[in-house]
């Protein structure tokens, strides 16, 4: 009897990931037979063990931290949203054998927006950070039709790079912390501070009146940037929607199927508490 397809997420660490938990929870409600496997690999070799993985017949792999930029050499060609986001956090193998390098956490952010019905067309967007995930979720933001949407950063010179890559028609903008100005229907935070416990400094107002406050990280309590966000009176939701969302489209690039995500987020979140 065949086995049943395989599929993984390589990572350094890997222990934490939750992506196990979420694509079984996907295969359990498509009723699909597939195995997911997460697998440590040394940060020297992440090439060898995906030529493994490949002899044991992987058909894919979602990729995390430190290997998302060096993913992108294992691939035989890149998606134009991974080639845009300088990182790959999904490999596709096709029926040719044709390694495909492809990026779905943009993707990821906008399911998880549109699920929560945030204000998109036509809004004042602002992005917090300008590393490699404001990358990756940059173009699919502009896609929605944002009246502005304004990069953000400590170091302007990196926010000014990315306006320059991604610029369409003057709707995107670069500056440092210190130079937002006006007030925003939607802002997300991409800056690695919420994992330090620390909030970029921020001014006041920042916010219009119904605005989304958006963190990419997650966690059991809220990040710091979403306490001060609170505290204007603003919707307030974590990055835990995009996980599941982005792991959603990756399941899809693989097996052609769209899993629902609400009740696999519900279930995460649920485990978070």
């Amino acid at each position: 009897m065949n086995e049943a397809p395989l599929y993984a997420v390589f990572g350094n660490p890997i222990a934490h990931s939750k992506s196990p938990q979420i694509h079984a929870a996907f295969a359990e409600q498509l009723e699909e037979d597939v195995r997911y496997e997460a697998r440590l690999a040394p940060v020297d070799d992440l090439e060898g063990h995906w030529r493994t993985f490949l002899t044991e017949g992987g058909l894919g792999a979602n990729v995390t931290v430190p290997f998302k930029q060096e993913a992108a050499a294992l691939a035989d060609r890149l998606s134009e949203r991974a080639r845009l986001a300088g990182a790959v956090n999904t490999l596709i193998v096709t029926e040719d054998n044709t390694v495909v390098g492809d990026n779905t956490d943009g993707a990821g952010l906008l399911l998880d927006l549109e699920r929560l019905g945030a204000p998109l067309a036509g809004a004042r967007i602002l992005v917090l950070g300008a590393g490699g995930a404001v990358r990756g979720v940059i173009e699919p933001l502009l896609e929605t039709g944002p009246a502005e949407l304004v990069i953000a950063n400590r170091t302007v010179e990196k926010a000014t790079a990315l306006t320059e890559l991604f610029n369409a028609r003057g709707r995107v903008r670069g500056c440092g912390f210190e130079e937002i100005d006006g007030t925003f229907d939607l802002v997300i935070n991409a800056t690695s501070a919420s994992l330090a416990g620390a909030l970029p400094p921020l001014p006041e107002p920042l916010f219009n009146e119904d605005a989304l406050a958006y963190d990419m990280m997650y966690g059991a309590a809220p990040t710091v940037f979403l306490e001060w966000a609170q505290t204007f009176g603003v919707r307030c939701v974590d990055g835990l929607g995009m996980l599941v969302g982005q792991a959603a489209e990756s399941w899809y690039q693989w097996r052609g199927t769209r899993p629902d995500t609400a009740p696999v987020l519900e279930a995460l979140r649920a485990d978070l508490r």
